[in-house]
């Protein structure tokens, strides 16, 4: 062998280490997450200097002759006829929704909300110390499926001199006259504008969601995890597959790719592709200082569950009428077969397109066009839809094939808690397993205990991994599972007992 083909060989051996070195570092960075949400970037111009003379503001580029009440009118004789021919009302294809005059620039109703907006969330926040204690109090020992710690309750502020005991005692008609129930209706900090408020973790991640007319309300150790986990029916031996990501357009691909179908893919593209919404849009009607692709189906329920992130209910009218809704979980949709609080819809394709079509703008179809209509096909329907159905519950060892505790597994208080959730409790009336629903609508008539108006029928939630998605009720007015058995006891007329009532909580956390 001679020297220079010694010297050729090693040079090859070298080329070839360093060609598989940088092959490795270019794959592992593609599997971290990205740092930029690309929808974000996508939507941001990029400042340039102004070196070329097309690029200066000239005169004519800065006069104000382009705006509505510039315009010339089409004929003179328009003076002698009402309102000299001029639409003096408000003109809903150009003005501002919510806009306190006819022709309010934006801008205006931008800077008015921005200043508003400490005064906004300085009284919801004050209504929430009143009634909540909101200093967390968590559990040492139960956590949700990525580790964060449960929050204990209860949390609600009970009125001087009395206690759950003797709320108990009291009577619907006692507990309203004297104004002591402690659940009323949780309402939204800005309810004239209403929309979808986001959380601080998820802000942070994804600062296209912030709203620049109002804030999150609800102490981020009584929300979800975020991320939280992804369990998919169609493989239950992965376990958790989220790896720790939020899955959004930048990722969902390498995700994915080799657990789902590619029907379930394209479905999932289009769960994290933004679409037009009534405060997330590219019109003067938002409520984020910069024009916005929109929100996409995940930017809610956030890997295909939630993290409490709320809205206003569409399906009530006028707007003062409609209740504050808290996003609910997409896992074990599958099995359900009535999707929205109130809504009824019958399938989950049927859930899907309303949200896209009417949910999105508030259940007002003729702001769609306004703010970017996007219709979808049905086949593009179904594949969003076959993806939603893999969305699982997270595991309950505790629990046997039929959804009930195996004796040789759960504690005695969980298996206390069982005999009541079936029993003197009465949970299971409407929460029956394996799935702990019943795919009804049911009223409670909390109007009893308040001096308020009635919410009607509001439908079964399922609790199968109830621990893993506070604060509860179809508004979040209940911030804890031992909030909602106080609630319930109430309501019901159960007359729990302290150690009842531990026991019953003890059970949810098992489902």
């Amino acid at each position: 062998m001679t020297r220079q083909f010694l010297f050729f060989r090693i040079f090859v051996v070298c080329i070839s280490a360093a060609v598989l070195f940088y092959t490795a570092q270019g794959i592992s960075q593609q599997s971290q997450a990205p740092t930029r949400d690309v929808v974000e970037d996508a939507q941001t111009p990029r400042q340039v200097p102004s070196k070329r003379p097309e690029q200066q503001k000239n005169t004519h580029d800065q006069s104000d002759i382009f705006g509505g009440a510039s315009a010339l009118p089409s004929s003179p004789i328009f003076q002698n006829q009402p309102d000299q021919g001029r639409m003096l009302g408000f003109d809903f294809a150009r003005d501002p929704l919510n806009a306190k005059q006819p022709m309010q620039p934006a801008e205006e109703i931008q800077k008015n909300d921005i200043a508003d907006k400490p005064k906004v969330m300085a009284a919801q926040k004050k209504l929430l110390e009143q009634r909540y204690n909101l200093a967390p109090k968590l559990d040492p020992d139960i956590k949700m499926t990525r580790g964060k710690p449960l929050a204990v309750g209860p949390t609600a502020r009970l009125p001087n001199g009395l206690s759950w005991q003797s709320l108990a005692q009291m009577a619907p008609d006692a507990l309203r006259k004297r104004g002591v129930f402690p659940y009323p209706s949780l309402p939204h900090p800005k309810h004239a504008a209403g929309g979808m408020v986001f959380p601080d973790a998820q802000l942070e991640m994804f600062p296209r969601l912030e709203r620049f007319d109002v804030a999150f309300d609800i102490p981020e150790a009584f929300l979800p995890e975020f991320p939280p986990a992804i369990f998919l029916q169609n493989r239950p031996e992965l376990g958790d597959v989220s790896r720790g990501e939020v899955v959004s357009i930048n990722n969902f691909h390498r995700l994915f790719k080799d657990i789902v179908t590619p029907v379930q893919l394209d479905g999932l593209r289009l769960l994290v592709t933004p679409f037009p919404q009534e405060e997330f849009n590219p019109t003067d009607d938002r409520k984020t200082l910069q024009p916005s692709l929109g929100v996409a189906c995940l930017d809610c329920h956030v890997n295909g569950h939630t993290t409490a992130q709320f809205h206003l209910n569409p399906d009530d009218r006028p707007q003062h009428r409609r209740f504050r809704l808290d996003t609910t979980s997409l896992r074990g949709i599958f099995n359900q077969q009535i999707h929205g609080s109130k809504r009824s819809l019958r399938s989950v394709e049927d859930f899907t397109e309303f949200e896209q079509r009417t949910a999105y703008f508030n259940g007002d179809p003729t702001h769609a066009m306004k703010k970017g209509m996007n219709i979808l096909d049905r086949i593009e329907v179904s594949h969003m839809a076959q993806m939603q159905n893999m969305f699982d519950f997270p595991p309950a060892p505790k629990l046997n094939s039929l959804g009930r505790l195996d004796p040789t597994k759960a504690s005695q208080s969980e298996l206390r808690g069982e005999n009541l959730f079936f029993g003197k409790a009465q949970c299971a009336v409407c929460h029956a397993p394996p799935f702990y629903l019943d795919n009804k609508m049911h009223d409670l008539k909390v109007e009893r205990f308040l001096n308020a108006p009635p919410d009607g029928p509001i439908k079964t939630f399922t609790l199968r991994g109830i621990k893993e998605s506070p604060p509860y009720l179809h508004d979040g007015r209940l911030l804890t599972l031992e909030d909602t058995v106080e609630f319930f006891n109430l309501v019901l007329g159960l007359k729990l007992n302290e150690q009842e009532k531990k026991d019953l909580v003890a059970f949810m956390r098992a489902l």
